[in-house]
């Protein structure tokens, strides 16, 4: 608002003998400027003082404030009270807030405003409103001081002229406010408000009102001023002495005065919401992963420094192991592990005296033993030099004290289903606030969200630990070398959530040095796949063993399959290599097809099979084919993990498992990496892979010998000798001994029992010495004990206790019975 000209004021409207009132049609309100100094005198006297006050600028200037300006009493012009003294009490004084006094003696540190009544020299008593704001800055002016007549904007008010505007303004409170969200709006309105206003100026003038708090009353053209938006509200400066007293009490645990109460609510309210904002952040920056170690560290990088200066994690045996839930309540003899220890002093600081890995358990009388034992925090506002000794007796040949004495300690449990899983020690700076109840709430509620989270990532390692032991359990310890042919491995968990699986891997041994090659994927994940997968496993490996075809092999097994029931589906592929005749047989049940790398040429093609119908399936006929291969080609079967990718052609990951198989390597190891490199980092792979690799070495013919024996008694000794003289020739006499008494027992029982077939004997050279003797008699043998007076029931435990290894098989003809002994070291 603008001071505007002076005029000549109407009857009863004049305060001073200068005084002008209210401008009634632009709502000017006639203002009196005064500035005090840093000593309290007058430094400036406006020309609407004079008029006022009724007192001359150069009567003014210099003069103590109190003796001019609306005190605690009532003012003469000539600076004497009614009371004939000069300070004497005025009983019409009405304060609506502190008294001018308080910011004329520099007791206010922030605007003030008031009401006063003065006598003026011509004897009219005269309503006075009046601002103080105290100057901040390097000048030597401390306060600045403006007054208006009251008694004129009243009768204004009361006559409906502008005075009305002006008193709804400043009386009860002023119209601009700092919360007001259009900046841009508000200057645009207030030319429109008061139309000697530019909108440059409005713009100022709005900037200026939300930078410092307050109205802007414009009093003359060139001279601005905050006014106090609303009397006997204090302001800013007030409310935060406020508050720090509030705090104060607070802090200290002391009863808040009753002034202070609404203070201290806003703080308790205030604490509450920054505490909650915390606790979220803190939710959200732990549990992002389920792996333990990781969660732990996240846990105490959480608190470290925002709630605490120093956070050591503590845990059971049981819980760092992955092991089960741990049962009842510590004792004294239980081993916490320190597993995490965060903090801000210098780094090294606490590394050798507490680190990290240490296992220790806790005496009874100390406060951590009643943390983990209570599942309650325990909160000491200062660790004592007696409790700092206490604690430090733990540890041995090392002093901890400097490290914890004279700092807040807060304990608190880690826990899951109501079990305590750990606790956590958290230390703050001896001059950092203590903890106290607010934080005890605060670190129990962290403590419970930290205690779920890991308890989560706890369960899950148990879970990995023992999805692991059971996939390590089913999936075989393939050896490298079999007869004939090297064979290499590869398995790969799909992700990190699902380790198990039903993808496995196999290879049998069976008879005429022949080995069953096998890969097969049940389709899911889980628990429930992996049990599916293993009891295929052994159903293969049983029907392996019996030697039949794999068509067969396959039809028998989708039979068992619908005998276990229809929740799972599975793929197989069932490949016999036959070293001596150099064959593979093959068959699928919806499986990929295999890769022949070729050692001819190197080059790589996918076996053409039928594919035939999962297994689980039911009613679907499989068949079997013949591929003639050579020394030195390698067979590469693997599962659909390795090749299919989520929005790729399963076409282009196949071409690829062609290529990479084919690549050169130095050792089957080697091959396989390549191959596991060129197709399993691939991104989208989300299934599990199982790899199996033979490199098909085959049999010289010169290491096969074979005899054809009459159903006669006396061939058993011809057997003999065949052997013995077989031995020699291959340069392994040591082994002519042994070999010859179990050929003798052997053949002896196929003569016995065989029907019409002559009997077939056998020796293979290759990785061991193998022996085998076919018949036409499908009953299998079997180890017997033999009495003294037995006369048969030897000849088996001869061969158990004499042979490397041995068994017995049914094949479509009638059954074999073998046995192997160990080669020499140059033949290996």
């Amino acid at each position: 608002m603008d001071h505007g000209t002076e005029r000549d004021a109407p009857p009863g409207h004049r305060a001073g003998p200068d005084a002008v009132p209210a401008d009634p049609v632009t709502g000017r309100v006639p203002l009196a400027v005064v500035v005090v100094d840093r000593d309290g005198l007058v430094s400036h006297w406006s020309r609407g003082a004079r008029r006022l006050f009724a007192l001359p600028k150069e009567e003014a200037i210099g003069r103590p404030a109190p003796d001019l300006l609306p005190v605690s009493g009532v003012l003469h012009g000539d600076g004497a009270r009614d009371d004939g003294s000069a300070y004497g009490p005025y009983p019409d004084h009405d304060g609506l807030g502190p008294g001018l006094e308080s910011s004329l003696d520099g007791r206010l540190s922030y605007p003030a405003a008031g009401r006063a009544r003065l006598t003026v020299p011509a004897g009219a008593r005269v309503d006075v409103l009046w601002w103080a704001y105290p100057l901040v800055g390097p000048g030597p002016e401390r306060l600045l001081v403006l007054a208006a007549d009251a008694d004129g904007l009243r009768r204004d008010y009361a006559d409906g002229g502008a005075g009305a505007g002006v008193v709804e303004r400043i009386a009860p409170g002023f119209a601009l406010h700092t919360d007001f969200p259009g900046a841009d709006e508000l200057a645009r309105r207030l030319p429109e408000i008061l139309p000697s206003m530019s909108v440059g100026e409005s713009a100022r003038i709005v900037a200026q009102v939300l930078e410092l708090g307050y109205p802007v009353l414009e009093f003359s053209q060139s001279d601005r001023v905050p006014v106090t938006p609303d009397w006997g509200v204090p302001r800013r400066a007030e409310r935060r002495a406020r508050r720090e007293r509030a705090a104060r009490a607070l802090a200290a645990g002391e009863p808040v005065p009753e002034e202070l109460r609404d203070e201290a609510e806003d703080l308790e309210y205030a604490a509450v919401r920054e505490r909650l904002e915390f606790l979220n952040e803190v939710s959200g920056a732990i549990g992002t992963s389920l792996d333990l170690a990781q969660t732990i560290v996240e846990v105490s990088r959480a608190v470290v420094p925002r709630f605490t200066d120093v956070a050591g994690t503590y845990l059971r045996e049981q819980v760092v192991a992955g092991e089960g839930f741990p049962d009842g309540v510590p004792d004294t003899t239980t081993m916490w592990h320190r597993v995490a220890l965060e903090h801000t002093d210098e780094p090294g600081r606490w590394d050798d005296v507490v680190p990290v890995g240490e296992a220790m358990p806790f005496p009874a009388h100390t406060p951590f033993f009643q943390c983990m034992t209570s599942g309650e925090p325990v909160l000491v506002p200062r660790i004592t030099e007696e409790m700092g000794h206490a604690i430090a007796s733990q540890f041995e040949k090392r002093d901890i004290r400097p490290l914890i004495t004279g700092r807040s300690m807060l304990l608190v449990p880690l826990k899951a289903r109501q079990v305590v899983l750990g606790f956590m020690i958290l230390l703050r700076h001896p001059e950092r606030p203590v903890f106290n109840d607010m934080d005890r709430v605060t670190g129990a509620e962290l403590a419970a969200r930290a205690g779920l989270v890991l308890d989560n990532a706890r369960m899950y390692t148990h879970q990995e630990n023992v999805a692991e032991t059971l996939q390590d359990s089913m999936l075989p310890h393939i050896p490298a070398r079999m007869a004939g042919c090297d064979i290499a491995t590869r398995y790969l968990p799909g992700t990190l959530l699902g380790r198990v699986g039903g993808d496995w891997f196999d290879s049998v041994k069976l008879p005429g040095a022949r080995t069953a090659l096998v890969v097969g994927d049940v389709m899911g994940h889980g628990l429930n796949s992996a049990a599916m997968m293993g009891q295929l496993r052994t159903a293969v490996q049983t029907m392996a063993g019996l030697d039949l075809p794999p068509a067969r092999l396959l039809r028998n097994l989708d039979d068992l399959a619908q005998r276990l029931g229809d929740t799972h589906l599975a793929t197989c592929l069932y490949a016999v290599y036959d070293p001596v005749a150099g064959e593979l047989h093959l068959a699928n049940a919806g499986h990929i097809p295999p890769v022949l790398v070729r050692a001819e040429d190197g080059a790589s093609e996918l076996i053409d099979l039928p594919t035939g119908a999962p297994i689980g399936v039911g009613g679907v006929p499989f068949e079997s084919v013949r591929v003639p291969v050579a020394p030195g080609d390698r067979l590469v079967m693997c599962t659909d993990g390795l090749v299919e990718v989520r929005g790729e052609d399963i076409g282009v990951g196949l071409a690829t498992l062609c290529e990479s198989a084919a690549h050169p390597a130095a050792s089957m190891d080697d091959a396989c990496d390549t191959i596991i490199r060129a197709l399993g980092t691939r991104g989208g792979r989300k299934d599990d892979v199982a790899l199996l690799m033979a490199r098909l070495t085959g049999i010289e013919p010169d290491a096969v010998a074979e005899w054809s024996l009459a159903r006669d008694p006396a061939e058993v000794g011809r057997a003999r000798a065949a052997v013995r003289e077989q031995l020699h020739d291959w340069g392994l006499p040591k082994l002519a001994g042994p070999a010859e008494l179990m050929v003798s027992e052997l053949v002896t029982n196929a003569v016995r029992h065989s029907h019409a077939r002559p009997v077939e004997l056998r020796l293979v050279r290759a990785d061991t010495l193998l022996c085998e003797v076919d018949d036409d008699d499908h009953e299998l043998p079997a180890l017997r004990s033999a009495g003294p007076e037995d006369e048969t029931g030897r000849g088996l435990r001869v061969v158990s206790t004499l042979a490397r290894a041995w068994g017995a098989s049914r094949t479509t003809a009638g059954k074999t019975v073998w046995f192997e002994l160990t080669l020499p070291a140059r033949y290996r």
